[in-house]
């Protein structure tokens, strides 16, 4: 059986959900609903290793990552226990990977090794474990952090999976670095299973494939993990706005003014935990520039969500890595992120993607 040896970057939420549905997947492996797709290349759901992970949590860092992905503040709980991820999750420098709300959940460990110690650590557990694919899930705004990541999967090298809105897949200069290394780069920022910017870019285009007009359009997020709590913290939220903005605006025939669109995180809800409410406005006009306006409210489990999104990202950076492509995969990147160096339609990247996929190597 080929395995793809995973690094986890970010032993939150969304780590843990990714590792517990991968342990769901291989106790019914009868059951292929919630999968995008089954089988890429030669790799099905199953087929995910998690050799190595990284974090600055106190209540991770020096723990088996079968055990820290159930630690505080994490909250996924869809099996009871993960076989085959053994490995301690190591200390990560912290950079500007936490924010001041967040901090007090995350609780980062007080670190007396200096930037240098700490990457030949990471460096030598890579190069040990024979991690093949770096999966980035710190929190938004960490580009600092990020950057360092991004650059260590080049020391490595190691395919890189970009989840969150710090630009690297979509940066030039990135894009070169992995291109010259002959390493794939999947990003940036995951676009989830069935999430708030998907359904939003979804209901965008349906309203110009129809011939309507968007005249205004917001859409509203708010939840209860430390996601959310962390983005409390307005100026790290740049490139998010950017992000999320960007990828709807991609799916209209002519631009909205600044003033008259509005996506972003508003707000966090302790209780709601790992749900997400998404509220999404359309203002428009059709036929004989008749008005019209409609409103929905997504109500989805946050990391559910993401996971299914990042069960393909994975295999499809290492498809690529099986064939010696480097840079950034434009189709993956259009289909899966939000904000991909060539914004497409979902429809389109979804066909390019899958003529990819079956493509000889």
């Amino acid at each position: 059986m080929v395995r793809i040896k995973i690094g986890i970057i970010g032993v939150g939420n969304c780590a843990s959900g990714l590792i517990q549905g991968v342990k769901y997947y291989r106790q019914n492996s009868e059951i292929r609903t919630g999968l995008i797709h089954y089988q890429i290349g030669r790799y099905s759901p199953v087929d995910l290793e998690f050799t190595s992970a990284f974090d600055i949590g106190e209540t991770k860092v020096g723990k088996p990552l079968a055990e820290a992905i159930y630690s505080s503040p994490n909250e996924v709980r869809w099996v009871d226990r993960v076989e085959g991820c053994e490995r301690t999750v190591m200390e990560a420098p912290v950079f500007d990977g936490v924010g001041v709300f967040a901090e007090k959940m995350i609780r980062p460990i007080n670190q007396t090794k200096s930037v240098h110690e700490l990457r030949r650590s990471i460096v030598e557990e890579i190069q040990r474990t024979g991690t093949r694919v770096l999966l980035n899930y710190l929190p938004v705004g960490s580009q600092k952090a990020t950057e360092f990541w991004a650059d260590v999967a080049l020391e490595t090298g190691c395919a890189f999976v970009n989840c969150i809105p710090v630009f690297i897949a979509s940066d030039t200069g990135w894009n070169r670095r992995f291109e010259e290394k002959k390493l794939p780069i999947i990003g940036d920022d995951i676009k989830s299973q069935v999430g708030s910017t998907i359904v939003h870019r979804v209901l965008t285009k349906l309203c110009m494939d129809r011939g309507a007009v968007i005249d205004r359009t917001y859409q509203i997020n708010v939840g209860g993990n430390t996601d959310f709590i962390n983005m409390l913290e307005r100026n790290r939220l740049e490139s998010k706005k950017i992000s999320k903005t960007e990828a709807v605006q991609s799916q209209l025939k002519d631009r909205l003014e600044e003033g008259k669109i509005y996506i972003g995180p508003s707000d966090f809800i302790p209780f709601l935990g790992n749900r997400k409410l998404a509220f999404i406005r359309i203002e428009g006009r059709m036929f004989a520039n008749i008005p019209f306006n409609m409103e929905m409210r997504l109500d989805v489990d946050d990391k559910s969500t993401s996971g299914g999104t990042a069960i393909d990202a994975v295999r499809l950076a290492q498809l690529a890595l099986d064939r010696g492509v480097g840079g950034c995969l434009t189709y993956a990147s259009a289909y899966l992120m939000k904000h991909p160096p060539l914004q497409m339609s979902d429809e389109a990247a979804r066909t390019k993607l899958d003529e990819w996929i079956i493509a000889s190597p």
